[in-house]
Parts: structure tokens; sequence; C-alpha cells
């Protein structure tokens, strides 16, 4: 005599049966970018761009609530000021450095002078050359990181020096003129 398994028993092995299965689960999510510096130091060296004969190095230091930025920048014009950025992009391959992109600009803010309420992220005070033709930079420039890959991180970027002063206020640009020396920030530790 044969007996046919209960329908319950039967049911109850099925829902063990599903129960033990395994559905793919969707990755968790990255953590967000650290909003701190992880590098020390960085450098930039600055190559002409647009004819020019502008060029310098600078270095890069994360300080208190931004990154230092020290060096020489020499080829301007004597005692003049000329825009001075970071840009998006840490490309200087194009011969008038627009490979470099915008102004470095994560909060979508209108251009404007630097310890204002408004301004980009990579704006900064003009620099101004001596009567032999050199800047001596010593900027602070604050809100940004250097190493991290957060929002607000600088490195990889392009530092820009531009022909003419920055009037603070033109968008998107501040009406400085040509780019006329290109050099991407490359963290050396």
């Amino acid at each position: 005599m044969r007996i046919a398994p209960a329908p319950l028993a039967l049911a109850g092995s099925l829902v063990v049966l599903a129960a033990c299965s395994s559905t793919p689960r969707a990755p968790a999510p990255a953590a967000p970018a650290p909003a701190t510096s992880t590098a020390q130091q960085a450098v930039a060296v600055l190559a002409s761009a647009s004819g020019s004969r502008v060029s310098g190095k600078l270095t890069l230091a994360p300080m208190g609530d931004g990154v230092h930025i020290s060096g020489d920048v020499g080829g301007l014009p004597p005692n003049t000021p000329s825009g001075f950025h970071v840009h998006e992009k840490g490309d200087c391959s194009a011969v008038d450095a627009t490979s470099a992109g915008a102004h470095f600009n994560p909060a979508g803010s209108a251009h404007g002078r630097a310890g204002t309420a408004t301004h980009h992220a990579g704006d900064m005070d003009n620099i101004v050359a001596d009567a032999s033709g050199v800047a001596k930079v010593n900027v602070h420039l604050r809100g940004v990181t250097l190493g991290g890959g957060a929002a607000n991180d600088i490195a990889n970027r392009a530092v820009i020096v531009h022909a003419a002063a920055d009037d603070y206020h033109t968008q998107p640009t501040g009406n400085a003129g040509a780019r006329v020396a290109c050099g991407v920030i490359k963290v050396t530790r």
C-alpha cells in the first residue's frame, strides 16, 4: 500500500527550501571620500602656454582649513597683477591650456574673490609680479583638500596663471584673459 505525502508536509518543505535560497544583494554604497587632506605635499610645475614665457614652481601643503600654496612664477610683465586659479582638470596638454577646463567649482558657485561669500573653490587673489617679472606666491586656499578624493580635493587638478588681472566679478572667469602658464598639482608625499 502506497501512502501519498500530506500536502501540508510537502508545502512546509518547499518553504524551508525557499528560505535557504540566496538572492544576490546590491553592493553596499561606497564610503564617502574623506573631507580632509590625505596628502602631505604636492608640487605644480608651471609651463608656459599661449606662446608666453611664463613658468614657475609651486609647492602645496595642507594647512588648517585648506591648502597653502607657495613658490615663484617668472616671465610675467613687470609690476603687474595676473589672475591665478585652480582649474577643474589636471590637463595642460593644449597649447593655450584650455584642456584644464573651467575654474574648479564643485559647489556650482558664481565667480568671485576668495574669502567672500560667493566664489569658486579655485578662485584666488591675483599674484603680482615685481620689477623683474617674478611673482612670489604665498596663498592660503580655504575650503579645499589635498588628496583623499573628496569633492573639494585639488590634487590632480591644474593651476593656471592668466595674462590679465582677475576683476573678481565678471562671470565666469573674472575677465583674466589668456592662460599663460599651466601646471598639474601632483602629490609627492
